[in-house]
């Protein structure tokens, strides 16, 4: 019989690569650790790890039992969750939510919708983690959430699966793993985000009819631009986009979030290319579509074994209904 406290070991030994973290994590020994791991390959009378060095790595029976493992502890968590419904008095959903999503859909619509979602069901935990859209699919396949918002790239003026990037994403990675389920959540224009320039009397708001008009990448390959961190979507997004347009950005600076990268473009120094729902208007900068147009298709994506869980389900009808509402 399978122990399912160390399948969440196991779990954790592929996400985290060493038995040191695991320890961390799991708030155990590394010889405690090890000495589970040595118990479920016993009980799984198959080898599950070779040594590599002092590392522990897993075999191929390794791999597939931590497939197992993962649609095993979700449905387990399924039926933790509706046996503790039937004590609850109030009718409401109980039980803990793992919710990542990016900066920018965190600032518009998701925590809308944790507001609204733990008011309807006050025993419902929601646990919020911030998540650049590169990183959230692996997340949600390592087990660590139980919902992303993610994004991927469509270019073209259809913005139709056939104009997407190679693979459906800025960095060219498969957007649609067949154990991850994906609901439309949104469609995001890409801006041009330049410095305002300073109002004048014929232009009062600093705006004027060119700024309504899409920009040719071209006109701006001497400017030097400003991205958020290397391995970054965005900053994937900017390189993309430029070299779509036949030429190598000089990137002038490079930022952990969207603040001090807006404030960079603000004070002049720079020029950058955002989703619209990451251009804060607190800033004095210009937004403007781009001729070769450039979308990001927004979703919520959780694992296929946990898509009919109670709360998860809640959690991606909140996030539809928060967006629903901004119109």
């Amino acid at each position: 019989m399978l122990d399912p406290w160390r399948l969440r070991l196991l779990t954790l030994l592929e996400s985290l690569g060493t038995v040191r973290a695991v320890a961390e994590s799991a708030r155990l020994s590394p010889s405690n650790v090890s000495e589970q791991l040595s118990v479920l390959e016993r009980e799984a009378s198959a080898q599950l790890f070779e040594r590599a060095g002092r590392r522990l790595r897993l075999t191929p029976a390794g791999t597939a039992l931590v497939r197992h493992a993962r649609v095993i502890l979700d449905q387990m968590d399924a039926a933790h969750e509706e046996l503790a419904a039937y004590d609850a008095t109030d009718g409401g959903l109980v039980g803990g939510v793992r919710l990542g999503a990016f900066t920018s859909a965190l600032n518009t619509f998701v925590l809308d919708s944790v507001r609204d979602l733990t008011r309807d069901h006050p025993r419902l935990r929601v646990t919020v983690w911030e998540l650049d859209p590169a990183d959230s699919v692996a997340a949600l396949q390592r087990g660590e959430c139980d919902v992303v918002v993610t994004a991927e790239l469509s270019t073209g003026s259809t913005g139709g699966a056939a104009d997407r990037t190679a693979g459906g994403t800025v960095d060219g990675s498969a957007p649609n793993p067949p154990d991850v389920v994906h609901t439309p959540l949104a469609t995001d224009e890409i801006m041009l985000v330049t410095a305002q320039p300073p109002p004048d009397e014929e232009h009062p708001q600093g705006r004027t009819p060119a700024d309504l008009t899409p920009a040719d990448l071209t006109d701006f390959a001497a400017r030097p631009w400003s991205a958020e961190l290397p391995g970054t979507w965005t900053f994937d997004l900017v390189t993309t986009a430029c070299r779509r347009a036949g030429f190598e950005p000089e990137v002038a600076g490079f930022f952990a979030s969207y603040g001090p990268l807006l404030a960079h473009v603000e004070a002049g120094l720079s020029v950058t290319l955002l989703p619209e729902l990451a251009v804060d208007r607190r800033y004095r900068v210009a937004a403007r579509p781009i001729v070769d147009p450039m979308r990001r298709r927004i979703t919520a994506a959780v694992r296929r074994s946990a898509a009919e869980r109670a709360s998860i389900v809640a959690v991606v009808d909140a996030l539809r209904r928060s967006v629903q509402d901004r119109g």
